[in-house]
């Protein structure tokens, strides 16, 4: 998985360099949300002694013309697995139906000695797995959260 702070930090950089000096991108900060930015703030986080926040982000962003942090988020999200249409009502009653089925499957491959009941314990446990994704999936939209 690639380092997102690295990554972000890089396109700073780049953004901050377009502007040429750390004072501009100080009086960027403070036009665009009030005061309290300055230079050697700026130096910080282009160092990495402080991290960049989701306004410097916009601010740098929007006053540049240019959206290499965004465009990165973005990127993210095109990997997020699909939710099924649904609810979270239904993803616990599923929940509960494919982990009583793991179970009941596990037990039954730890009675056998046949390969058919551990492939179909594993298959059981992916399907119990694949309905709790599902709810994380779902429950991670409605707060705004990735996965």
């Amino acid at each position: 998985m690639p380092d997102f702070r690295k990554i972000t930090r890089a396109n700073m950089k780049s953004l901050v360099d377009w502007f040429g000096c750390y004072d501009a991108v100080a009086e960027t900060f403070n036009a665009r949300w009030g005061g309290g930015s300055s230079k050697g703030t700026v130096s910080k986080k282009v160092s990495g002694t402080l991290d960049w926040t989701v306004a410097d982000v916009v601010a740098l962003e929007d006053a540049a013309g240019r959206y290499p942090v965004t465009r990165m988020l973005a990127r993210r999200l095109e990997d997020r697995p699909a939710v099924d249409a649904g609810s979270l009502l239904m993803d616990g009653s599923s929940i509960a139906k494919e982990s009583g089925e793991a179970i009941a499957a596990i037990l039954a491959a730890e009675q056998s000695s046949g390969a058919d009941e551990k492939a179909q314990a594993i298959k059981e446990i992916d399907d119990a797995l694949f309905a709790l994704g599902q709810a994380r999936v779902r429950l991670e939209g409605l707060s705004g959260a990735g996965w």
